[in-house]
């Protein structure tokens, strides 16, 4: 509040105007296209990000709006900068937007929580100078403004000085007749007596006309066709001096009003400057009644603040014991799911009888040898036996045939 009174009553709508600006900067960057058509969003009304409203059915729609409008902003400013999506963490989404717009040479003196809402005076600042770089690194410029022609003053003041012009021959005209009333005729004898080139405004005729109709009937021809020849000129209500007819009225009447208002407004003040009185007494009693009470207060707060801290440095050490017990207790799962598979498996008989099958199996399998063995050896043994009785055939037949060479 003291902060508002510091920078004057007209403050509070500053937001409002610069929401406007940011709305129109948002449409010549064609923001329709690039953003409400690509995510199905609906376009943005003129104070959208001034206020929160209370008719949402999502609260984090507003954030989720202003971090995809920042991110298409700064990646327009040639910075990649990957779009948020609707549940990410609000806090890492908000110091990277901060982060790049420090980046980009803008200053930020706030927290990073006042965009976490959404909607405020910060984020409409923040987007604001996103905008701007955003015109700026696409050479966007604005044209100096384009004045109407001055073709319709000219007619207004033709059509001025035609009025003025009518305005004159009715006058002229009103003049000659009242000229006429008061001559009651023609002085047609003073005429011929007008010599004096001067008075004749340089023409001198030869022969001086002389009229013969009567006077009386030239009155009443005049008094007759007089309504004819007057110029009755429509008012206009685009004429000035209405205008300025109507500002005289309405001045005498703020004149008129304000007297009256004065009184009421000097009572009204009188009222408010003793009511404000009797409120400052009223409550500087209360304070030197309430003194005690107070002073009990803060030490009480004081105590609370304490005590909050010895909480936290407690909860603190809970929850970091908490989490020893949980690894501890993991761990101690793991072991006896470990000793559980051991006993189990020390308890069944199943490798035993694999092992006792495995045993048949190799004795068969032994035996099948020794068989195959004892037949290999039969085959031998019965070569052996073989080739020795053949020898034994080749010797008696060499002994046999000896003797009978010797003969010969």
């Amino acid at each position: 509040m003291a902060e508002e009174e510091e920078r004057g009553p007209g403050s509070v709508f500053q937001t409002f105007v610069l929401m406007e600006d940011l709305l129109d900067k948002l449409k010549v960057l064609d923001y329709e296209q690039h953003v409400l058509d690509k995510h199905s969003i609906k376009p943005l009304s003129r104070h959208y990000f001034v206020s929160s409203p209370h008719v949402l059915s999502n609260p984090g729609e507003q954030f989720y709006m202003f971090s995809v409008i920042a991110a298409w902003l700064i990646s327009l400013c040639g910075r990649p900068f990957d779009t948020p999506q609707e549940y990410d963490d609000p806090n890492a989404t908000v110091s990277n937007i901060l982060s790049e717009l420090r980046a980009l040479g803008s200053q930020v003196d706030f927290p990073p929580s006042k965009l976490k809402s959404g909607s405020g005076e910060h984020v409409v600042y923040v987007l604001d100078q996103l905008v701007e770089k955003a015109l700026k690194s696409k050479g966007f410029t604005w044209d100096r403004p384009t004045y109407p022609s001055v073709e319709v003053e000219d007619e207004c003041v033709q059509e001025d000085d035609a009025e003025l012009t009518l305005s004159k021959v009715e006058e002229e005209m009103t003049q000659e007749d009242e000229e006429y009333e008061e001559e009651d005729g023609l002085d047609l004898d003073a005429l011929k007596t007008r010599t004096n080139p001067s008075e004749l405004s340089g023409w001198r005729p030869a022969v001086v006309l002389e009229s013969d109709v009567d006077a009386a009937e030239w009155n009443l021809e005049v008094e007759r066709v007089l309504p004819q020849l007057k110029v009755t000129i429509r008012t206009d209500n685009k004429d000035w001096r209405i205008h300025l007819d109507q500002m005289h009225q309405h001045q005498e009447g703020i004149n008129t009003s304000l007297q009256d208002a004065k009184g009421c407004l000097f009572k009204l003040r009188e009222d408010i400057s003793k009511t404000l009185e009797k409120v400052s007494s009223r409550e500087k009693y209360l304070n030197t009644q309430l003194e005690h009470l107070i002073s009990e207060y803060r030490q009480a707060q004081a105590q609370l603040n304490k005590v909050k801290e010895l909480y936290q440095q407690a909860s603190g050490g809970v929850t970091e014991r908490t989490r020893i017990l949980a690894e501890i207790s993991e761990e101690l799962e793991k072991v006896k799911q470990e000793m559980e598979e051991k006993g189990s498996s020390m308890s069944d008989g199943a490798p035993v009888v694999k092992i006792r099958q495995s045993l048949t199996k190799l004795k068969q399998e032994i035996e099948q040898m020794d068989v195959r063995m004892g037949v290999v050896e039969h085959t031998l043994l019965q070569a052996k036996l073989r080739e020795k009785n053949n020898m034994t055939r080749d010797m008696h037949a060499t002994h046999l045939l000896e003797p009978n060479t010797q003969t010969y």
